[in-house]
């Protein structure tokens, strides 16, 4: 897979979010072009793109470090990993189904609101996941809503998408509530999205979720997620639990 040119910038990056960041790309006309880092398109259709910046440049460690926490929170419980039907919500090219698949699970299905997304895990990827479900969670309809019931799922994970508007909390309602009852939830999230000064909607929502009945925590750690531009950590929460029932709609209004 070819290498592509990548300059990070030289201007101050603590003057942005973490969604703001950018990268400077030379193309193949040798013309620099400037993609944000969550310019997620963009970066799939590029063979090879998004692992160079983000898993070689940067040291993301993600997409393992959730599943490893997902494994050992299962082992201690005494339950088979090999038996689980994940739901891969915002599954990109494919990362975390590939972690997913050598644990040896069962069913991997993913869903993403990008069709590029899809095609690069089929580029990339191909076979590691049973279906790839292109869709909006937040404007599901019914038939598409009895298709991904249809699989039974007692897993959702969902890794590096939560608390920049890449996956809103229907969104995430929507794909915690097709979980059977007692299934397994994983994901991950920015430090700042628990700190009691974040009172954004999805930082409510998801404190909301741990202090509920609805979400049993029975691990959470916080850990390096990656690299920012300028070589500083960024520490994430993983966290993964039981779902004991479903979250009333109410809860994300």
């Amino acid at each position: 897979m070819r290498r592509h040119r990548i300059r990070l910038p030289a201007t101050d990056p603590h003057q942005l979010d973490q969604d703001e960041a950018y990268f400077l790309l030379t193309d193949p006309s040798g013309e620099e072009v400037k993609l944000r880092f969550h310019d997620y398109d963009a970066i799939y259709n590029r063979p090879g793109l998004y692992e160079q910046l983000f898993y070689d440049r940067l040291k993301c460690c993600s997409p393992k470090k959730v599943i490893d926490i997902l494994h050992y929170t299962m082992s201690t419980a005494s339950e088979s990993f090999s038996e689980l039907r994940v739901l891969d919500l915002g599954a990109g090219n494919g990362m975390v189904g590939e972690e997913l698949r050598q644990h040896g699970v069962a069913r991997v299905v993913g869903l993403d609101i990008s069709t590029p997304a899809r095609d690069a895990a089929a580029r990339d990827r191909g076979g590691v996941y049973d279906q790839y479900y292109v869709n909006d969670l937040t404007k599901l309809e019914s038939r598409q809503r009895e298709e991904l019931v249809e699989w039974r799922f007692n897993c959702m994970v969902t890794v590096a998408a939560l608390g920049f508007g890449d996956i809103p909390v229907r969104a995430f309602w929507e794909s915690f509530n097709l979980v059977e009852d007692g299934g397994w939830i994983a994901f991950n999230i920015k430090e700042s999205f628990l700190d009691n000064r974040d009172t954004s909607g999805f930082s409510m929502f998801v404190k909301n979720l741990i202090l509920t009945e609805h979400l049993d925590i029975h691990h959470i750690e916080r850990y390096r997620h990656r690299l920012s531009v300028d070589g500083r950590p960024l520490h994430y929460f993983g966290v993964a639990g039981r779902k004991n029932s479903a979250i009333p709609e109410s809860m994300i209004k």
